[in-house]
């Protein structure tokens, strides 16, 4: 039951959420805003970022911990990492700048949504046999 692939990609998802956050900062700064976003639309979209990765980021982790514990082969840990990490970035790039790229934003979000549906069902899966 030992968890040795998941923790290296909760390690680079954590120097992502570190840069979101510093980004969110420094924008809070520019734009002298403690509260909220102030109507600003360089920091909403550093918000949005910022708080998108965090609400899907933590159980995507948590699902490939648990699937990791029931023994599924590395490699599946690892696809779902990479896709994990693929489009945690995508997103916060295609979400981030000013001329927001839909596309690249579309496809990180759908990459983690499968993260999540895979994950998911891999562990109810895995309980049912």
């Amino acid at each position: 039951m030992h968890v040795t692939i998941t923790p290296l990609f909760a390690a680079l998802l954590g120097l992502i959420f570190f840069f979101l956050s510093l980004r969110t900062s420094l924008e809070r700064r520019r734009a002298r805003v403690s509260i909220g976003d102030g109507g600003d639309k360089g920091l909403l979209m550093a918000i949005r970022a910022h708080g998108n990765f965090i609400e899907y980021v933590p159980i995507s982790l948590l699902l490939m911990a648990f699937l990791e514990m029931r023994a599924v082969s590395i490699y599946v840990i690892m696809v779902l990492g990479t896709m994990l990490v693929a489009g945690r970035c995508l997103h916060a790039i295609g979400i981030s700048r000013a001329n927001a790229n839909i596309r690249l934003r579309q496809m990180g979000a759908g990459l983690s949504l499968l993260v999540l549906l895979i994950g998911s069902l891999w562990l109810l899966y895995s309980y049912l046999v």
